[in-house]
């Protein structure tokens, strides 16, 4: 039994019927590589059966303190139930791209039982009018409460999942794991009570730790190695109000070189600098469309990962943040990346200088009661729309994934966009992936404060053209392609050339038998000839 920290207890704390405080995503799998060209559903149970011992996330349930005096524990689920987990829906005709967004969001709307180990897995067959991915193809839909993972702990979990080739046996070690006894209300209170007595010790501990780094952090603003400006206090939005229990979700797929090589029209900028100039120019865009775009920049959350190799396998959040100018009140592309490399360097110094794992730290003193209480009154009085909102207008986290194909159930992955959960004040969220040659900017929004994603994500389709081309007008092009790989616009599926390419890479096999037919997806089972069907 391992209690929670400050931080992943926040998101229990933080759950409501409209706040489900899980994140996912949407992984897209291509089955020609498995045996037979195809993946049963009962194929999926038994690799992911073959593979639990690998990730400490997918047994262990959580057990509340009453009153919540204090943060919960996670135990082994006496009572698991793999295909209580794993689930298996098919789109209805014509199974478009539109179709499986729609899918998504209902899926994700829905809270995880949080009495159960908070994960669900769904597979969804069906995917036959999709541009870039083959008839027959599968995805799944993901979701695990943000309390037991965060973005690289996500990232560990999606590794025990799937594997390097697609013919790799399962794991030779054997699986030692054991359930728990669901602990009694009196041995939760007897335990809460020692820690209301040791929590005053470690709060000094961890403050005397933190007094090093915000000394230097006031040297730093002192000698003007950063700055505190208001800029980076965000104006409300229609975003920033209370949300509804409904969710849309939408994306694009853009060449990951693409993204690298605009980078180099400002010197010194990374990666995410450009997903954030393309969120701020996507943001400026839709709210210009709607009369009501502020003049003052608006702001996201980037979170920043401070986990250790020693803690890869660990759960829970490892995470700090920093806050990033997004430069929507900028017309011009190239000075808006301009902008955001300036801003996120600025803030980047500012968490280096307090130490951002000290600010980790400090989430995990905080009295318990006290964060439950504060997450529900903010949420029953309403004050999202009482003008008490965050200091940020969206969230843009970046997840690092995979450089090469990887396989699960024997199907090659194809493609993935992330989600993420929203809170009042806080009605749209981004997240941005790479996996081998592709990069995908996804959103997650509620649907009474963003009713039209299609549009937005034209919005995100038009910045990144506009930043791209201004890129290489200013001589920056990107590095020569095929010229099956020209065309560079972005994608609301995998990239046909980019999928083909990946087809080439993969390791050989034998050819399918006759009859036979691919399908697509993350962990998902692949539909069998004619009438593709998964059982």
């Amino acid at each position: 039994m391992r209690q929670l920290q400050g931080m992943d207890a926040s998101f229990i704390a933080l759950e409501t019927r409209n706040s489900p405080m899980h994140i996912g995503s949407i992984l897209i799998y291509n089955p020609e590589t498995a045996p037979g060209g195809f993946v049963r559903f009962k194929d999926i149970l038994a690799f992911f059966e073959s593979r639990m011992q690998l990730s400490r996330t997918i047994r262990q349930r959580l057990v509340r303190v009453p009153f919540d005096l204090d943060y919960p524990y996670w135990i082994e689920d006496p009572d698991f139930d793999l295909e209580y987990h794993v689930r298996h829906i098919a789109l209805p005709q014509p199974g478009d791209w539109r179709q499986l967004c729609i899918q998504a969001a209902r899926i994700f709307a829905r809270p995880l039982d949080l009495t159960r180990p908070p994960w669900e897995f769904t597979v969804v067959e069906g995917l036959e009018n999709i541009p870039g991915v083959p008839k027959g193809s599968f995805a799944m839909v993901t979701k695990v409460h943000h309390a037991a993972i965060d973005g690289m702990s996500g990232v560990d979990l999606l590794e025990a999942m799937h594997t390097l080739t697609p013919d790799e046996p399962a794991p030779q070690t054997p699986d030692e794991w054991k359930p728990e006894k669901v602990p009694s209300p009196v041995e939760l209170l007897g335990k809460s009570y020692f820690n209301a007595i040791t929590n005053p010790l470690k709060q000094i501990e961890v403050a005397a730790k933190a007094a090093p780094g915000l000394a230097k952090a006031l040297k730093g603003l002192a000698a003007k190695e950063f700055d505190v400006s208001g800029e980076m206090i965000a104006p409300r939005t229609r975003f920033n109000r209370k949300i509804s229990g409904h969710r849309v979700v939408e994306g694009r797929s853009v060449p990951l070189a693409d993204i690298k090589a605009i980078r180099t029209a400002a010197p010194g900028a990374k990666v995410n600098d450009v997903f954030l100039a393309i969120v701020g120019g996507a943001m400026r865009k839709y709210l210009i469309s709607k009369d009501d775009l502020p003049k003052k920049t608006l702001t996201a959350m980037a979170p920043i990962s401070v986990r250790s190799k020693d803690e890869k396998g660990d759960m829970g959040n490892q995470v700090a943040a920093m806050v990033a100018p997004l430069g929507t009140h900028i017309e011009d592309p190239l000075e808006r990346l301009r902008y955001c490399h300036d801003r996120t360097s600025n803030s980047k110094a500012m968490t280096d200088a307090m130490g951002a794992r000290n600010m980790t730290e400090m989430s995990k003193v905080s009295p318990a009661l006290w964060m439950s209480l504060g997450a529900q009154l903010y949420t029953r009085l309403g004050l999202a729309d009482r003008g008490v909102g965050p200091m940020f207008t969206t969230v843009v986290t970046n997840v690092p994934g995979p450089p090469v194909p990887i396989y699960s159930s024997g199907a090659r992955l194809e493609s993935q966009m992330g989600l993420v959960c929203l809170t009042d004040g806080m009605g749209l969220g981004h997240v941005v992936q790479s996996y081998t040659d592709e990069a995908t900017i996804a959103f997650t929004a509620c649907r009474e404060l963003l009713p039209d994603p299609e549009f937005y994500a034209q919005c995100i389709e038009d910045s990144f053209t506009e930043l791209r081309d201004a890129a290489l007008g200013a001589g920056k092009e990107p590095p020569a392609k095929p010229a099956a790989e020209k065309k560079t616009a972005p994608k609301k599926g995998p990239d046909p050339a980019r999928s083909a390419a990946k087809k080439r890479a993969a390791p050989k096999k034998k050819a399918p038998a006759k009859g036979t037919k691919g399908v697509a997806s993350r962990s998902t089972a692949a539909p069998k000839g004619k009438g593709k069907s998964t059982k």
